[in-house]
């Protein structure tokens, strides 16, 4: 959104940035902290969080940051951003709670701790930026409740492309196309990679060996697609998506049935094409003097066109995001109402009975996206409440694992929240 970068100019020019606390200093914490920081005018830092202390205090230092003190409780946070200083803290409920911040930027990748931040984030009335995916996939539409009580926005992030997706359906709806396709570009599929067979790209890139493996077992895809689903009322064609192989994205006009397409649309990805890793929109327009105008423009005969991002940029888009939510109260990805694509868990190997299972990115399970009401009439085991429940019986590989095949651990916030989701939109 070009109308950001203006908005921010005139906060820097009147001395009024908006204000950014960030809770989670890995990978993408990190180039946040150094974006905002350093190349984001019109917007301030004031304060990190991590649960292990030391890694909030190296974020600062690696964006340059010298002049910061530890805090312990709300009040000395809302003294530090008084005086123009910045924090760190190893409690991310300093940053809820204190006066002087507009936007919390989530940047963990534990479902159960991204959905106690943004909780309490929403309670004490701040807009919240969720990088956490996997945790807006589970419960985004209730936290958008709770968001939309509370009178604040909570957001995916542009830069990944669930963001980068809707920039692009906003725009071809904007220019009179309806968009049929919500579409990924991806390089690798394989069900079966796990941490193991991912530790060196993990390393080689600074990131963890399971956030590594999400993305290699498509994971993380079925995850970004199921947040583009509920954001626009998008279902999935097929279980796992259909996932056309391609060498340029431009061939995926041809490659999904028009006739589906045309009675509601769906999510889905391609597979190898080129200029990825990108995003792409297919846009509807049968009109013949409309068409006339995109043969001109080198987009072809339609009636399908190819609309395509060839990049995303993650960390270097959030702060956007965060601008976005203060300054216009505008959402780059968040529901529309209940879910509409759920991510449901299948055996990445032959599992025992009595084995737990280790969550996203791990050694025992992938997750493919579904269709919410397949998921539930099948009574389907969700990816992001997957994480430490107890087999009842073997699994064979490759099979969906259901509720009924699992003891689930001690209760915790994100069942509550899924809970509470599952009747809030069963009888609103």
């Amino acid at each position: 959104m070009i109308i950001v970068d203006t908005a921010l100019a005139k906060r820097h020019e009147e001395g009024n940035p908006v204000r950014v606390g960030v809770v989670g200093s890995g990978f993408i914490g990190c180039h946040v902290v150094d974006q905002i920081h350093n190349y984001v005018k019109g917007m301030r830092l004031v304060a990190v969080s991590n649960r292990t202390l030391s890694k909030a205090e190296q974020a600062l230092h690696d964006a340059d940051i010298s002049d910061f003190n530890t805090v312990e409780n709300t009040n000395q946070l809302k003294d530090s951003i008084a005086k123009g200083r910045h924090a760190v803290t190893d409690d991310y409920r300093f940053l809820c709670e204190a006066e002087g911040i507009d936007v919390i930027i989530e940047a963990t990748s534990d479902v159960e701790f991204t959905a106690n931040v943004a909780i309490k984030a929403i309670e004490n009335k701040k807009n919240i930026i969720l990088i956490n995916a996997d945790c807006d996939a589970t419960v985004g539409p209730i936290l958008k409740v709770y968001a939309d009580r509370a009178g604040v926005t909570i957001s995916g992030m542009d830069g990944d492309q669930p963001g980068s997706v809707m920039n692009l359906y906003r725009f071809v709806k904007s220019i009179g196309f309806k968009p049929v396709v919500l579409g990924n570009m991806k390089g690798l599929q394989d069900f079966y990679r796990t941490p193991e067979t991912q530790k060196a790209f993990a390393e080689m890139y600074g990131i963890s060996p399971k956030m590594a493996t999400s993305f290699a077992d498509g994971t993380k895809i079925s995850t970004e697609n199921t947040l583009m689903a509920n954001a626009t009322g998008f279902g999935v064609g097929k279980r796992g998506m259909i996932g056309p192989k391609c060498d340029h994205v431009d061939e995926a006009k041809d490659l999904f049935p028009l006739e589906r397409l045309l009675d509601g649309g769906i999510v889905d990805y391609v597979l190898g094409a080129r200029p990825g890793p990108g995003v792409f929109v297919l846009g509807y327009d049968e009109n013949p003097k409309r068409t006339s105008y995109m043969r001109h423009y080198k987009m072809g005969d339609g009636p399908l066109y190819v609309f395509y991002t060839p990049y995303h940029l993650a960390s270097f888009e959030v702060p956007l995001t965060a601008a976005r939510a203060v300054l216009f109260n505008d959402a780059a990805v968040a529901p529309i109402g209940g879910p509409v694509c759920d991510v449901m868990t299948a055996a990445k190997k032959d599992l025992k009975t009595g084995e737990v299972l280790d969550g996203i990115g791990g050694f025992t399970t992938y997750g493919m996206i579904e269709n919410s009401s397949t998921c539930k009439s099948e009574n389907l085991l969700l990816v992001g409440l997957s994480e430490g429940c107890r087999l009842k019986r073997d699994i064979p590989r490759d099979q969906p694992i259901t509720r009924a095949d699992v003891e689930m651990p001690a209760p915790r916030l994100i069942d509550r929240l899924r809970a509470e989701q599952d009747a809030h939109f069963k009888t609103s």
